[in-house]
């Protein structure tokens, strides 16, 4: 194959990886592995399979599209979500195509923090290191929070519904009910992530299953069940532009509900930071990322395309005083068996589907949370990094697992103060999670465009130019992901997502100054002179 091509570079070719001449006694993952300055103390013992499983169950578009289809029918509805969806999908996969070129020449646990320092070179490493370690996995953590809490909230509308809805005297779970429910749920992710990789690799493929499954299932059941199904001109063309908010410029509308698609392709990281428990890591955890993206896309739009064809009135499913208390989705599902069947049940039922991929989402999100915070302490950037890179004898991060629940349980009681609070907290998730993503590959392009060896997998010529069309997107969505979404605005109406990530900013820079510069050299090695 040519080299200058998309793939797998050929054996021996300018863009090769290069193996030592001892890989015929030692693997030859953890001899790169050893190359990249560290020792294996991961078991390593997940395919290409199981490393797209995980990342898959946490892109999970049935979590995402549940939870924010409320705000794609509010901004635009149909038309916004039908053709937002494969726009975003397809600007997102050119940010996995940088992300897993570079991911092939530096397969390791710490991800895109390794990458900025490997790119950066010695000087500016360290700086580079520490601001996209930080923005990492603080954007891991808030998006476990997010998941998890949706999921409680989730729980909680079913639990409406079953007791007979909101206009049937059903039980309203309070803000506190809520908080316990997502304590259990973080609970219950903690003790099966303390479990050997061999059995979370089980419950990857498992959930990777029940997603692709589930989604395949609702897609077709919903509409065929509905007793009014909208027209294809309706779901096709029309936009909806009674959104509620003081909005009226279609354009503005339209943006705003693209951030439906963008908050539920997020998360593909998962499969670089699985590297170092993944067999031919420098092929499969590029797979991982491009394979996940391309299939979460293909089967999301299948999914917004059948749900979207049992929506008959968009202000009723966003009445917040309709049985399920304003969750679209909920109301369809519930609504679509009542009236054919005169009871709900099989709408509860269809939402126990849901909720179970939304809890192997947060399960998986939990490992890939405790796998970057392994290694970036490991590294010696974290408070007390003695304690969480210890490993136990399953060769699990038992302590990073334990770490990563306790704080998306601890970000997670800003509910119980704020809504604001709490939505500022979770919007760290996108935003966050976007910048990271974008810092190795902008020093790919920029600081490394000439000094960079590819791995197995690349982009050839098309390296840079994928690689700035990743860059400028990430730089639109973070502006996107700031504009108010609601006029007037006053301090509950407020988009606090720039203060959010402003303030995380502002700690990670004056910590560097103040503090890190002195003593966080990037990436270590762990491997005895």
């Amino acid at each position: 194959m040519n080299s200058s091509r998309i793939g797998i570079a050929e054996e021996g070719g300018p863009y090769s990886y290069q193996p030592l001449a001892d890989e015929d006694t030692i693997s030859s993952d953890d001899v790169r592995l050893k190359q990249l300055g560290y020792k294996q103390e991961l078991t390593r013992g997940l395919s290409a399979i199981a490393n797209f499983s995980v990342t898959f169950s946490i892109i999970s578009v049935i979590t995402g599209l549940t939870t924010m289809y409320s705000t794609g029918l509010t901004y635009g509805g149909p038309l916004t979500m039908v053709y937002g969806w494969p726009i975003v999908g397809m600007l997102t996969l050119i940010v996995g195509l940088s992300m897993a070129e570079i991911c092939s020449a530096f397969p390791t646990s710490g991800g895109l923090y390794f990458w900025s320092a490997k790119l950066c070179g010695s000087d500016w490493g360290p700086f580079a290191s520490w601001i996209t370690g930080w923005f990492n996995i603080v954007g891991q953590w808030a998006v476990t929070t997010s998941i998890d809490y949706s999921l409680a909230q989730l729980i909680s509308v079913i639990i409406l519904l079953s007791t007979g809805g909101k206009n049937g005297g059903g039980y309203e779970a309070s803000k506190y009910v809520v908080i316990c429910f997502h304590g259990g749920i973080l609970l219950l992710h903690a003790i099966i992530n303390s479990l050997p990789i061999t059995w979370l690799s089980l419950f990857g493929q498992l959930a990777a299953l029940w997603n692709l499954v589930g989604v395949f299932v609702l897609m077709i059941l919903i509409p065929s069940v509905a007793t009014e199904r909208a027209s294809a001109k309706f779901v096709f063309t029309y936009f909806n532009t009674d959104n509620g908010e003081g909005i009226n410029s279609k354009v503005y509308i339209f943006v705003l509900g693209l951030l439906m698609s963008q908050y539920t392709l997020t998360g593909y990281d998962a499969s670089a930071h699985m590297t170092e428990e993944t067999k031919s890591a420098d092929k499969n955890g590029p797979r991982g990322i491009i394979s996940s993206i391309g299939i979460s896309v293909i089967v999301g739009w299948g999914y917004i395309l059948g749900i979207t064809f049992a929506v008959t009135n968009i202000s009723d499913l966003l009445n917040e005083n309709n049985d399920a208390g304003g969750y679209a989705i909920a109301e369809i599902f519930y609504q679509v068996f009542k009236s054919r069947y005169g009871t709900g049940v099989g709408g509860i039922i269809c939402l126990g589907v849901v909720a179970v991929a939304i809890f192997f989402c947060g399960m998986s999100s939990v490992t890939s949370n405790s796998r970057m915070a392994y290694a970036f302490s490991r590294d010696g950037a974290m408070p007390f990094s003695s304690v969480w890179h210890k490993v136990n004898n399953q060769e699990v991060p038992i302590n990073a697992v334990w770490l990563s629940a306790l704080i998306s349980f601890c970000m997670a009681l800003t509910s119980l103060g704020s809504s604001v609070a709490f939505q500022a907290m979770v919007s760290i998730a996108t935003i966050g999670l976007y910048i990271a993503y974008a810092l190795p590959i902008f020093f790919r392009v920029t600081l490394a465009r000439k000094s960079f060896i590819p791995g197995p997998f690349n982009l050839g010529r098309y390296g840079i130019l994928v690689g700035w069309v990743a860059v400028l997107w990430v730089v639109t969505i973070s502006v996107l992901f700031s504009l108010p979404v609601s006029y007037p605005i006053t301090n509950e109406t407020l988009n606090y997502t720039p203060v959010a990530v402003g303030c995380l900013f502002i700690l990670v820079i004056s910590s560097w100054i103040f503090s890190a510069r002195h003593w966080f050299r990037g990436p270590i090695t762990n491997i005895d002179a």
